[in-house]
């Protein structure tokens, strides 16, 4: 998938509440373990990196490919994306 159909994808999420758009104090990186992304729904392959963290606000996991991590962080933060 291009950026821009995961940058639709994030939106939707965002707007749907599927994705949290706060802030995020930590996340990390490492080997995946068979997790699906939760933003384009496809497995993060063994050798991709995982891109982990935790909501505060829902306490909600999270796991993500580099690309979709870095798309959802993104526009999370656009202006006029805040809830």
């Amino acid at each position: 998938m291009d950026s821009e159909g995961i940058r639709t994808m994030v939106r939707h999420k965002l707007d749907s509440g599927e994705l949290p758009h706060d802030h995020i104090p930590r996340f990390w990186g490492g080997p995946p373990d068979g997790e699906d992304c939760d933003v384009c729904e496809e497995a993060i392959r063994a050798d991709q990196l995982l891109m982990e963290c935790i909501s505060a606000a829902t306490n909600q996991g999270l796991q993500f490919h580099v690309e979709c991590f870095y798309l959802w962080d993104a526009e999370r933060e656009a202006p006029g994306r805040e809830r």
